[in-house]
């Protein structure tokens, strides 16, 4: 526990403007982000008398170990980096609401040539029309088969359409008119994206226009005496009323409104969310969160808004939000969703009539919310620590492992060695922490040699960090072992042990993005509390945001018996590491094994320590599986094409589509390669190169048949991608 005085500003250090505050723990990881319209004010609440400090606040400061600033030039640009970096750093401390699930939208892909119809979860893209979101993904395919009807656009896949194009003809819903069969060419492109914005228009809530006019057909169609057809129109109309009265008019006036409910305790909240359009229920969302600060219903709201439209842009941030109590102050928040919309957007409470009672309705949604989740949650949270107890008083440990790592060994009889490495912290897994390595110390079938390569390489990198935030203290640092392991780790790329890593790449250990402090003429000055700039170069894991391998856990699990208890102690006992402790969970007997014991300890088949640690170790094995299927999938799939440098995924195909398989690639002359488009003939000469330098030995055989194979077997996937010749067939070895 560290005392706030120890890296108290001095005075005066402090700007008095608006800007953007950090608090770090011991590790430099950012554990709560706050902004403030004037920084000197708002941190000083932080260094006052400890017993005068709200116990969530308390606790904050003193998990703290240094603060640091960001000087902005107005509120809004306080409240959009604080975002930011809350979305960043994802600290501890702050209040984070996450759904309990990714709610499914209805889309309308309207940049397609054939827009379609779907359910869609996640991020939203570009050109693509949402109504929602829904509760339930049957809620929407119930709408939409009502609509299809009336509105018979393509909600096929790309493949299926594809297929019907080549074939000619249509699928189910083509024959029964549920779909206008653009891929036919029944209707033709413009007439078909006619239909989808029809579609979309009765959605937004202008369903009037096309009530009116199917009556008036009807009327027609009777008046004609086509009464089949005038039969078929009435049941259209009988659809869409059906697809109407799923949401009824709440609001009178049509309005285009989020409305946004808070109930909470001492300890949680639950804040729910009715998506009004054109005067009726579109969609509805829920969150619930811990309460890990001290804070107002109206910083509740204003943290839920944030939730809300920090992704979103335009139409999608609606003209009006109604919410229980308005952020202080509430000019910034109001002008921040301004500029979300592009237009003035009004933030207020309402007062009376429909707006009130619909207000009402959805507090009620959210104190339903946070009772539901307070019930589901009270029976986890007890028998989670229940599990954590009974796991530290079997081991002997000092408290909780509220941090676990457990590691599994995966090959094909002793071919692809990988391992994997899971984290579960609180008994909960976190998968951002997951990690998984490629064997290259030695070659072979050997889990206990391979246990210790992993936890080596593993806590080597621990270390290093500890080195790179000054906390190593006796002077060796890591890397003084003079025989490192060979290899690379196959996450990030990085030297097995040397730590050295490409410049460049995805999973480079450091990172510039782009956003709040990236480099460039309009970053703004990051100060440290000694008042000296941050460097420049960017948000780095240095910065804040977790760094692989940086965090100690309290248990290391291990997925096998004594031995490989045995080689996980030595590993750590060999980097100088004695406060971390070591178990193993034996697949056979379930029997935890500990360091230095000849017997196992048993824990009773009813216990909750048992079952976390069950939970840990078949998490790790799973992990570590795909990842060994996936590794030797791409071998199977290898080519010599894949050592030419340049030559992506789209010219091998094209190349192998030109010839139809290797052989008779590595039969072409130089000027019939660059005869396939987009092959230069320099390209072609490096092909050329790599292909004879492959040249098999003899004709490939079937192994099963004996038969002198024609064309190398396998050169053509499935997908036109290369594949391997001999590749072997996974159902003869047995997969740990």
């Amino acid at each position: 526990m560290a005392d706030p005085s120890s890296y108290r500003p001095k005075p005066g250090e402090i700007p008095d403007t608006p800007g953007v505050y950090r608090f770090r723990d011991e590790h430099r990881r950012v554990i709560y982000v706050g902004k403030a319209k004037s920084l000197r004010q708002r941190l000083a609440n932080y260094f006052q008398d400890l017993a005068g400090l709200h116990p969530r606040t308390r606790s904050m400061v003193t998990t703290a170990a240094s603060v640091e600033w960001t000087v902005v030039s107005t509120e809004v640009e306080a409240l959009q980096l604080e975002y930011s970096w809350i979305k960043e750093f994802d600290p501890r401390f702050n209040v984070k609401y996450r759904d309990d699930k990714s709610y499914p939208y209805l889309a309308v892909t309207m940049n397609e040539e054939y827009p379609r119809v779907q359910v869609m979860r996640g991020h939203k893209k570009k050109g693509v029309r949402y109504f929602g979101p829904y509760a339930h993904a049957w809620a929407i395919r119930d709408t939409v088969d009502l609509l299809l009807r009336v509105f018979p656009v393509r909600t096929c896949s790309a493949g299926v359409f594809k297929n019907a194009a080549r074939t000619g003809r249509p699928c189910l819903l083509g024959y029964i008119g549920k779909c206008s069969a653009p891929c036919v060419d029944r209707v033709t492109a413009d007439e078909h994206r006619e239909l989808a914005e029809e579609f979309c228009d009765f959605m937004t809530g202008r369903t009037s226009t096309y009530i009116r006019r199917l009556e008036r057909q009807m009327t027609e169609a009777a008046e004609e005496m086509e009464y089949e057809r005038a039969a078929r129109l009435r049941d259209d109309i009988g659809a869409l009323k059906k697809a109407m009265e799923k949401n009824a008019v709440v609001l009178a006036d049509a309005t285009d409104a989020d409305l946004i409910a808070v109930a909470e305790d001492e300890l949680e909240a639950a804040v729910q969310i009715f998506h009004v359009r054109g005067g009726r229920v579109r969609g509805q969302r829920g969150w619930v969160t811990d309460k890990v600060e001290e804070i107002t219903t109206g910083a509740l709201v204003e943290h839920a808004l944030q939730q809300l439209y920090g992704e979103e842009t335009g139409d999608a941030v609606p003209k009006e939000v109604l919410v229980p109590a308005l952020p202080d102050p509430v000019e910034p928040v109001q002008e921040w969703l301004a500029g979300r919309r592009g237009s003035n957007v009004s933030l207020r409470i309402p007062q009376r009539g429909d707006k009130k009672a619909l207000m009402e309705t959805v507090q009620r949604n959210a104190q339903q919310a946070l009772v539901l989740h307070k019930t589901k949650r009270a029976s986890d949270l007890t028998t989670r620590s229940r599990a954590l107890e009974e796991i530290a008083d079997a081991l002997d440990l000092d408290g909780a492992p509220l941090r676990i790592e457990c590691y599994d060994i995966s090959h094909l009889q002793g071919d692809d060695v990988v391992a994997s490495m899971v984290v579960f912290e609180d008994g909960l897994a976190r998968k951002s922490e997951y990690r998984r390595f490629q064997i290259k110390g030695f070659a072979g079938q050997d889990d206990v040699r391979s246990m210790h390569e992993v936890i080596t390489r593993r806590f080597r990198r621990y270390l290093a960090e500890k080195e790179k935030t000054g906390e190593w203290t006796d002077g060796a640092g890591p890397g003084a072992d003079d025989t490192p392991l060979t290899g690379t780790d196959a996450l990030t790329g990085t030297d097995a042990l040397t730590g050295t890593q490409p410049p460049a790449g995805p999973d480079a250990l450091t990172r510039t993005p782009e956003g709040p402090g990236a480099p460039g003429d309009d970053a703004p000055d990051v100060l440290t509390a000694s008042g000296a700039p941050v460097a420049s170069g960017g948000l780095t894991e240095e910065d804040g945001r977790p760094r692989k391998f940086a965090y100690p856990p309290q248990l290391v699990v291990v997925d096998g018996g004594a031995p490989q208890v045995a080689a996980a102690r030595r590993a750590l006992d060999e980097l100088g590491i004695d406060d971390i402790a070591v178990c193993g969970l034996a697949k056979r007997l379930e029997e935890v094994w500990v360091p230095g014991d000849d017997d196992p300890i048993v824990l009773p088949r009813t216990s909750e320590g048992l079952y976390l640690l069950q939970r840990v170790r078949d998490e790790a094995h799973r992990f570590a599986i795909t990842y060994q299927r996936a590794k030797r999938s791409k071998r199977f799939r290898s080519s010599p094409l894949d050592d030419v440098p340049g030559l992506g995924d789209t010219r091998k195909q094209a190349l192998l589509k030109h010839f139809g398989s290797l052989k008779k690639l590595r039969a072409a002359t130089i000027d019939q390669i660059c005869e396939v488009p987009g092959i230069g003939r320099k390209t072609a000469e490096t092909i050329a190169v790599a292909l004879a330098r492959s040249a098999p030995a003899a004709p490939a055989v079937n192994t099963a048949t004996g038969e002198i194979m024609e064309e190398e077997p396998g050169t053509m996937g499935s997908g036109g991608e290369p594949v391997a010749a001999g590749a072997p067939d996974e159902r003869r070895g047995q997969e740990t």
